[in-house]
């Protein structure tokens, strides 16, 4: 089973910046595919925000073109999500997504969810 571990989040007012990070980790060798970032906002259905392939290519929603960065450190087995330019309506509960292999066997894994709040 591969554990993944979020860091980062929190207040902010509109127009600042966060980073979250996640790290991947397992006991047995494992191989990740893509990896990516999901959102939670209150009352409404997880979306997802940004991905990235294990070749470096990238996917956004519409609504975080151009203010977010989704980057990852192969070395580490960890993903970050930098976002800039927060807005209000960013305000919910970020979700990390790997997916991979650990030994042959698939893999799903999520993350335990940061709360990011932008408000002034």
């Amino acid at each position: 089973q591969v554990q993944l571990v979020e860091s980062g989040g929190g207040l902010v007012q509109p127009g600042e910046s966060l980073r979250l990070s996640c790290a991947a980790s397992a006991r047995s060798i494992f191989s990740i595919n893509d990896m990516g970032w999901y959102r939670q906002p209150p009352g409404k259905q997880r979306e997802l925000v940004a991905a990235i392939t294990t070749g470096g290519s990238t996917n956004y929603a519409d609504s975080v073109k151009g203010r977010f960065t989704i980057s990852r450190d192969n070395a580490k087995n960890t993903v970050y999500l930098q976002m800039n330019s927060l807005k209000p309506e960013d305000t919910a509960v970020y979700y990390c997504n790997v997916n991979g292999r650990v030994r042959w066997t698939p893999f799903n894994s999520w993350g335990q969810g940061r709360q990011v709040t932008v408000s002034s």
